[in-house]
C-alpha cells in the first residue's frame, strides 16, 4: 500500500510539474532595425568615428562592463573607447552567431542581444589581443539606446590599457 502511494504521489506530482501553460512575454526577432542601430554603432567605433557612435545613444545613456565597478555616463565610456585606439591597432568586432531583437511585452522592454569577437593588436607588444563578449542595447521608444551591458573577460585589454 506505502508503495502505491508513493507511487501515486511521485505521478501526480510530475504531472503538475509538466502541466503548465503556455504565456508569451514578447517577440524574438532576427532582423528588425534596433540591430541594424546596435551593428550601425559598432561599424562607427571600429572606423574611429566616436561621433557618429554617440549619435546611436540617448544623452543619458548608462553603460556597465565586466570588470569595471561603476555604470559610466557616455562621457565616460566615450572616454574608455578612445583608449582603444590609443593601445590597439587593427582593431575589429565581429559578430558571433546572430543578434536577436527582444520585444518585452512586460513594460514593453526593447532589448537587442548580441555576440561578438574583439580583436586588436598591442602597440605595446605587437601580441593580438582576442576577447568574446555579449551585449546588451536596451532602447526608448525614440529608437536611441539607454543602456548597454557588455558581459565578457576584458581582463587582457584591460591590461594592456594599463587599467
Amino acid at each position: 500500500m506505502k508503495k502505491i502511494l508513493l507511487a501515486s504521489s511521485i505521478l501526480f506530482i510530475s504531472v503538475i510539474s509538466f502541466s503548465q501553460t503556455e504565456k508569451k512575454n514578447g517577440t524574438i526577432y532576427v532582423k528588425h532595425p534596433y540591430i541594424d542601430v546596435v551593428n550601425a554603432g559598432t561599424k562607427a567605433y571600429v572606423a574611429h568615428n566616436l561621433e557618429s557612435w554617440k549619435s546611436y545613444y540617448a544623452d543619458t545613456s548608462k553603460f556597465s562592463i565586466s570588470g569595471v565597478d561603476k555604470m559610466m555616463t557616455i562621457k565616460e565610456n566615450q572616454a574608455n573607447l578612445f583608449l582603444d585606439y590609443k593601445f590597439f591597432d587593427n582593431i575589429s568586432v565581429t559578430t558571433v552567431g546572430y543578434p536577436d531583437y527582444l520585444h518585452y511585452d512586460d513594460k514593453d522592454q526593447k532589448v537587442v542581444q548580441s555576440w561578438w569577437k574583439w580583436s586588436g593588436k598591442s602597440k605595446k607588444t605587437g601580441k593580438t589581443v582576442v576577447t568574446y563578449f555579449v551585449q546588451f542595447d536596451w532602447f526608448n521608444t525614440a529608437g536611441k539606446i539607454v543602456r548597454e551591458t557588455s558581459l565578457g573577460d576584458f581582463s587582457k585589454i584591460f591590461a594592456e590599457e594599463g587599467m
